[in-house]
């Protein structure tokens, strides 16, 4: 016991600052204690990661067709199709890519399901096989609480929160005294004996990987924890949501959301005999106020919502991230409001986008694979830590 305690503890070495020498004891000490939190953390992230590729390969017989010398049928041909088989269409996915099935939602026998659906053939291929779903979902629920509910939640927030404390404790450490240090900080010596490589692994990976493994840390205690979510916002520039409701200004959020559901009421009691607009036709409207191809999506009228929903999804920026753009239309196919992205306020827009910036969907496949590496590093820097401990430990016996 003796030694594992002086093992924890070492003097201030000459000409080594306070603050790196109080860097090295938390860092220790902090890193031993929540190692097996982060490294599961950083594990069902990994293993998370590739969730819709993985369900798209399972289902890849449903979800990728032949395209070849065919024109796809338009949406009123599908809804007249699926009404002639007592299918009332409720919604579409249409991908951007030819070779892709197009994703229904419809209601049949008074149940709401959803299919892929071949645009080319007008058949439909079948629901998506759910079995790797059981599989996530457990990796999820142990991503998210550990598999014990609100208790497992807190440990692993107060674990993700003193990862930040370690990402930092360590890029102080990293910090080389002088420049002509900075190359060994920057390079992993291979070649070396296996202590040196190790420490090398944790100091130069862990350094190259610090901002994401932070931005990924930062955004999982967002939905962990209200204060930081709170904290966020309001340093974006949004309301507390602990005073939302005191705010009575133009930019009531209460108050628009009021407004829009007694608009949605009235157009519910004045155009409830009104024949339904037609769904090209509302696709071409939404085309002139999103003026770009993209992954679309229309949700049609029902009883919660009396308008025509029309979602893109763009791509057009300089990172080709994925932006949410909305336009909705009553049910004649009157233009009603149109909320692009770029125009939310920076606390809205990353409210909209905290978890595909957390899970790395936010740029598609390039960004999922990067974020898959960076994870599966910051699997390897509990372990290369302990083993720096480990050695140290050793060498006191």
């Amino acid at each position: 016991m003796k030694l594992l305690f002086k093992s924890l503890y070492r003097k201030r070495r000459k000409n080594e600052s306070f603050t790196k020498y109080l860097m090295w004891l938390i860092h220790l000490w902090l890193g031993l204690l929540s190692g097996i939190i982060v490294l599961i953390m950083c594990l069902t992230g990994c293993l998370y990661a590739f969730k819709n590729q993985i369900i798209d390969l399972i289902n890849r017989d449903k979800v990728y067709i032949s395209s070849v010398h065919k024109q796809a049928k338009s949406p009123d041909s599908i809804q007249l199709e699926l009404s002639e088989q007592n299918k009332q269409l409720t919604s579409l996915l249409i991908p951007d890519e030819k070779g892709k099935s197009y994703v229904i939602g419809y209601r049949e026998n008074g149940l709401d399901k959803s299919a892929y659906y071949n645009q080319y053939t007008g058949r439909i291929l079948g629901q998506a096989d759910t079995s790797a779903n059981h599989f996530f979902e457990v990796v999820l629920d142990i991503h998210r609480n550990l598999m014990m509910g609100n208790a497992g939640r807190q440990i692993v927030g107060a674990g993700v929160l003193v990862f930040c404390i370690l990402l930092l404790s360590g890029l102080i450490l990293w910090l080389p005294k002088k420049l002509k240090f900075l190359k060994q900080g920057l390079t992993v010596m291979l070649k070396a004996k296996f202590q040196r490589m190790n420490y090398d692994l944790h100091n130069t990976l862990g350094f190259y990987t610090f901002l994401m493994l932070f931005f990924m840390a930062v955004t999982g205690l967002y939905v962990t924890y209200p204060w930081m979510k709170n904290a966020i916002i309001v340093s974006l520039g949004g309301t507390s949501i602990d005073h939302i409701s005191e705010d009575k200004g133009e930019d009531d959020a209460f108050g628009g959301l009021f407004e829009d559901m007694l608009q949605k009421q009235d157009e519910k009691k004045d155009l409830k005999n009104t024949a339904i607009a037609s769904i090209d036709n509302i696709l071409q409207s939404a085309d002139q106020y999103l003026p770009y191809t993209a992954v679309t999506s229309i949700e049609l009228p029902n009883k919660e919502n009396p308008r025509f929903v029309v979602t893109k999804t763009n791509r057009h920026n300089f990172l080709g991230m994925m932006l949410p753009d909305e336009v909705t239309f009553d049910k004649t196919g009157a233009f009603k409001t149109k909320e692009l992205f770029s125009d939310k306020p920076l606390n809205k827009q990353f409210t909209s986008l905290a978890k595909p910036l957390h899970t790395g969907e936010i740029m598609g496949l390039p960004s999922i694979i990067l974020y898959f590496i960076v994870s599966l590093i910051g699997c390897s820097l509990p372990v290369t830590g302990f083993l720096i401990w480990w050695h140290r430990f050793k060498k006191l016996k």
